[in-house]
């Protein structure tokens, strides 16, 4: 049996350290203007969000492998990611959707480039963050850019690929497995939430981002994600006087709502890396000054 002993000096350094910390964090958040940070981005991404869409499944319709499971895979996105207003969503952006394949060439490079727009202005809000005046190559960056609207939609469809094999294997029926492998599906969502904000605060910012940081921020954001969708669920659920004054143009203030909230989400996870560099800063700086002191004495 292990026995559990209670040290005070320990506790007391844990406080101290969330303190300062809270502390930091809050003055950077407040400094940074979070919300209006958030403001923009949600702006940016309601109007990117159908070009950003469009251009997701068109990529994943050129696997055969995805896109045979490409009802899935949308299923999947708007379940996790757009939550109580999927199903209402799905089926305005499929509309929207079915009118872009009539574009040309012309239109869909404009698609391209709106989606682009929202992976630039998340670039720019996360080296705001990280105080980064360095600037990348412009070839450079839209390979970047180009890489991550490319290489997302793949990744999801990739996720759900494996999840269907897997669900659909027989040895996981014959040996009692299956209830397992269901849980651990369940959860997937947090583990691609939590890869996905890991892999945003590593490779965006155009400073050295240390891994432990970068993790411990994405962890952060990534249950803060995972636990507003039930929440927010849960509200649309329970309180639905929005219906009753938008009607039909309900889902709109919802799904700016559901933005807003994931965007400040994303950057409070970004608030929190960057403040954890800076918090070790401040105390290698006072070890410092403290060491000088005592030896002028």
């Amino acid at each position: 049996m292990v026995k559990l002993t209670f040290r005070p000096e320990r506790t007391l350094a844990i406080f101290r350290f969330s303190v300062r910390y809270l502390k930091i964090l809050v003055k950077r958040v407040d400094h940074d203007g979070l919300t209006l940070l958030a403001g923009h981005l949600a702006y940016v991404s309601l109007l990117s969000l159908v070009p950003l869409v469009t251009v997701a499944f068109s990529l994943l319709s050129i696997f055969p492998v995805f896109s045979q499971i490409s009802a899935q895979v949308r299923g999947f996105i708007f379940s996790n990611f757009m939550p109580a207003a999927g199903n209402n969503l799905q089926r305005y952006l499929e509309q929207f959707m079915s009118n872009t394949s009539q574009m040309t060439a012309v239109g869909t490079c404009g698609l391209i480039v709106t989606s682009l727009l929202l992976i630039a202005a998340v670039d720019s809000v996360l080296n705001k963050i990280w105080r980064s005046q360095n600037k990348r190559p412009f070839v450079y960056s839209f390979a970047v850019y180009w890489m991550v609207l490319t290489l997302g939609p793949l990744l999801v469809g990739a996720s759900v690929a494996i999840s269907s094999y897997l669900l659909s294997l027989n040895w996981a029926n014959t040996h009692g497995l299956h209830s397992m492998v269901d849980q651990l599906l369940r959860v997937l969502p947090l583990l691609l939430s939590w890869i996905s904000f890991w892999l945003l605060y590593s490779l965006v910012p155009t400073v050295r981002v240390p891994m432990r940081d970068a993790l411990a921020g994405a962890l952060v954001a990534g249950i803060l994600f995972e636990l507003s969708k039930k929440l927010f669920a849960l509200y649309i659920t329970l309180f639905p006087s929005y219906q009753l004054i938008y009607g039909v143009l309900a889902v709109i203030p919802i799904l700016f709502l559901w933005v807003y909230v994931g965007w400040c989400i994303v950057l409070l996870g970004a608030e929190i890396t960057v403040s954890l560099g800076e918090y070790r800063s401040q105390r290698r700086a006072e070890a410092i000054v403290a060491r000088y002191e005592r030896k002028e004495q």
